[in-house]
């Protein structure tokens, strides 16, 4: 299968951030590392819960970052699929690099700058922290794992488990917007995005181009879908919820 049902040459990916985890535990301060971050037992719940609402979705390729919490939410949700594709690892779909660990004095603290760091992404040579990756940067092979993913053939349906700045950012690419706009677009843990793209020959008689791609929704979260109770924005909750285990 190639497209969904009833259509030509269109493909769905449905985008996840991966589930909770606490960028301020003992393991990620001591590492000062957040790639060490894994799932708390509340992010276990919200990928469990993303992959009963995804259980009748037959998926064709399943990929995630590479990044033990992408893969932890990607593997959970799969549990939910007999017969689910073998998990695929792919580093463009990581989250942007940092620069050197921040040595926040609180959590709040940290939350007020990555959204200042967030809100600066479009502007020129924007850094994800001091000597991090540049947002402009992030964006090329961030198109360039979109790129790959779509030019694989045989395939309608796809699952892809990455990080709230990569989805932000893509999200706010697919409709045109510049690279500042990817802050209005929340990402809460576990959420799923559901975008698709439209696919037809390309003018040289090789392979296909993308002709239009559509969001056809935005930061659903099945562990609870009407945000009862969810009034921190995702970048305070992150930072200021403490681990529940």
């Amino acid at each position: 299968m190639s497209a969904l049902p009833g259509t030509t040459g269109r493909r769905r990916i449905y985008l996840m951030r991966h589930g909770f985890v606490d960028y301020t535990s003992p393991a990620v301060r001591a590492a000062r590392d957040p790639k060490v971050a894994t799932l708390t037992e509340r992010g276990e719940e919200e990928a469990r819960a993303a992959g009963i609402a995804l259980s009748e979705v037959h998926f064709d390729l399943a990929l995630c970052s590479g990044l033990t919490r992408t893969r932890q939410t990607a593997e959970l949700v799969l549990a939910q699929h007999p017969g689910a594709p073998a998990l695929e690892e792919d580093g463009r779909w990581g989250e942007l690099r940092s620069g050197s660990y921040m040595d926040f004095h609180s959590a709040e603290h940290l939350a007020a700058v990555m959204t200042f760091t967030f809100e600066q992404a479009g502007e020129q040579g924007a850094e994800f922290l001091p000597g991090g990756e540049r947002f402009a940067d992030a964006l090329i092979r961030i198109r360039e794992g979109l790129a790959a993913l779509l030019a694989r053939p045989n395939w309608a349906s796809a699952l892809v488990v990455a990080h709230e700045v990569v989805n932000r950012m893509l999200l706010a690419d697919i409709i045109g917007a510049p690279l500042g706009a990817s802050a209005g677009f929340e990402q809460d843990t576990g959420c799923i995005n559901i975008l698709d793209f439209d696919l037809v020959p390309a003018e040289s008689g090789e392979g296909t181009v993308v002709e239009r791609g559509v969001i056809k929704a935005v930061n659903l979260t099945p562990a609870n879908y009407l945000k009862n109770g969810m009034n921190l924005r995702s970048l305070e909750a992150i930072f200021t919820r403490p681990a529940e285990e």
